[in-house]
């Protein structure tokens, strides 16, 4: 277990990804955000090579550092993405998450992610075997499961990913673990309490919560119905 390690298994978090938010008022987004009880800032980083879109990058989250006190996480859906962890780090990213499929070496991203002072996350794409992420899940503070093909927002949740929260819910009670399992895409109030039943705490939701007027309500559902499968999971562990 990671000596960075703060994962809170058990405690439901909702992190809105700025992918879904209005570009020309970013900063006042994520503090409408934070205002309505976000528990945390998703930044998805896209560099048209790893993904077929492009994003953001450093500067935008330097910009964002002052706006908010909340965790920014920032997913890295890029190639080389050991290549940009430092500038990343020295913009105010708190945790870095990487994908498995671009790193030769995860272990040792990892290891510099840390080196950094900032939390690590292993991220696998939906046709990736949850087997791939095994070996790290004792190096790391999160687990990220793609529950849509990388790249876009607005996609269908895809419900067969969740064999992976499960066997990775699994794993971490098996081994005393406490990485927080978390999920991003297709998130809504209408699957929460599903993934949530799946071993998931921290669900990453971008239209669902940017798609609207009402951030706080739309917040509030979302973790009543994730706060209900929870409840639902810890029953039948008892």
């Amino acid at each position: 277990m990671s000596e960075y390690d703060e994962g809170v298994p058990g405690t439901i978090q909702i992190a809105p990804s700025i992918l879904a938010a209005d570009f020309g008022h970013l900063g006042d987004e994520v503090r409408a955000a934070e205002a309505a009880g976000a528990d945390l800032i998703h930044v998805d980083v896209m560099d048209g090579h790893f993904v077929p879109n492009i994003s953001l990058g450093p500067v935008v989250v330097e910009g964002l550092r002052p706006v908010t006190k909340l965790e920014l996480d920032v997913h890295l859906m890029i190639d080389s993405p050991w290549d940009y962890l430092e500038a990343f780090a020295r913009a105010g990213a708190d945790s870095i998450t990487v994908h498995v499929e671009a790193c030769p070496d995860p272990a040792d991203t990892i290891g510099q992610i840390h080196k950094l002072g900032k939390r690590a996350g292993i991220v696998m794409s939906p046709p990736t075997s949850v087997d791939a992420v095994e070996p790290f899940v004792e190096l790391v503070e999160r687990v990220l499961v793609m529950s849509v093909h990388p790249g876009f927002g607005g996609q269908s949740f895809l419900p067969e990913v969740l064999s992976k929260t499960d066997a990775l819910s699994r794993w971490r009670k098996e081994r005393s673990l406490s990485f927080d399992i978390q999920i991003d895409g297709g998130i809504k109030e209408a699957n929460s309490r599903e993934v949530v039943e799946k071993g998931v705490e921290t669900l990453v939701a971008g239209s669902a919560i940017f798609g609207g007027d009402d951030y706080g309500q739309r917040i509030s559902a979302m973790r009543a119905a994730a706060e209900s499968g929870l409840a639902a999971r810890d029953e039948r562990a008892v």
